[in-house]
């Protein structure tokens, strides 16, 4: 069974830093796809970064220059370095994994993490 275990949220001051973490685990062969979605009461998850296997990242507009995705394939790992927060960055993040298992690759998340971004 294959799981995804976020930590790293909380509450963090406008322009301070935080950075979240997600570690895959269980049985799988690899993980071609991971990244960060968020969520708010009464709005649907959206994106805010991913990252290929390759290492090519994509953004959403709203967090271009402040937020950085990166990955350790070794730790199966990803990470989001969020710089400079805004009030409107609280939300719950979901680590996002496309894992490709025996029977094919599949699409897990986390439990997800609060971020609150407030003086």
């Amino acid at each position: 069974q294959v799981q995804l275990a976020e930590s790293g949220g909380g509450l963090v001051q406008p322009g301070g830093s935080l950075r979240l973490s997600c570690a895959a685990s269980g049985s799988f062969f690899s993980i071609t796809a991971m990244g960060w979605y968020r969520q708010t009461p009464g709005n649907s998850r959206e994106l805010v970064a991913t990252i290929s296997s390759g290492g090519s990242t994509n953004y959403a507009d709203s967090v271009k220059g402040r937020f950085t995705i990166s990955r350790d394939t070794a730790k199966n790992t990803v990470y989001l370095q969020m710089n400079s927060p805004k009030p409107e960055d609280t939300a719950v993040y979901y680590c996002y994994g496309r894992i490709v298992i025996v029977t094919g690759y599949y699409d897990y998340w986390g439990q997800g993490t609060q971020v609150t971004v407030s003086s």
